[in-house]
């Protein structure tokens, strides 16, 4: 157990605290949904820089950290589109993300089977952020029903992340289809 083990289980650990905050509909536990959700997407960086910087790279951080990612993203996705936030067309670059991050897996663990591993991209990385930064906005929205432009804001910067997000996937397909 490391530092950046530890920070990748305590996201893990602190979604379902999101969740259920969301859920509650109030400006307390929206604002601690909120503040939550943002220190685990803050981890979800300082995990992987810190395993580099510190050599503590391991097997068990580099098998749990996507999955952690995945789990908080799909959580708050689904939690916000019971909740009515992402709702209608809305729900297209939600589920775009969804099936990018189940197909990606499967490749991932496919290559891995193979022993190739694929870098992820600057694209990706930037996809990461806007996608993250979407759902806190979003995630806020639920707290701030008087400040309208929040909700447009996280819902254009849905799509962009859903735009990115099918960017991505068509790049890791074109990277993994040589090793078929």
């Amino acid at each position: 157990m490391n530092l950046s083990n530890f920070l990748t289980i305590m996201r893990i650990i602190i979604i379902p605290i999101i969740v259920i905050c969301i859920y509650l509909k109030n400006p307390f536990f929206g604002w601690t949904a909120f503040i939550l959700f943002c220190l685990a997407s803050i981890t979800d960086y300082f995990d992987g820089y810190l395993a580099r910087i510190r050599n503590e790279v391991t097997n068990f951080g580099t098998f749990l950290d996507p999955i952690a990612d995945k789990l908080l993203v799909a959580a708050v996705i689904l939690i916000l589109t019971s909740k009515n936030v992402i709702t209608d067309w809305d729900t297209i670059p939600a589920l775009i993300i969804l099936l990018r991050e189940i197909t990606v897996s499967g490749l991932r663990e496919y290559l891995a089977g193979i022993k190739i591993s694929i870098p992820v991209s600057r694209i990706a990385k930037l996809k990461t952020f806007i996608q993250l930064s979407s759902l806190a906005l979003l995630i806020l929205s639920e707290s701030i029903s008087d400040i309208t432009p929040i909700i447009y804001l996280g819902k254009i910067s849905l799509w962009v992340a859903g735009l990115l997000t099918l960017y991505t996937a068509y790049d890791y397909v074109k990277a993994s289809i040589k090793h078929f």
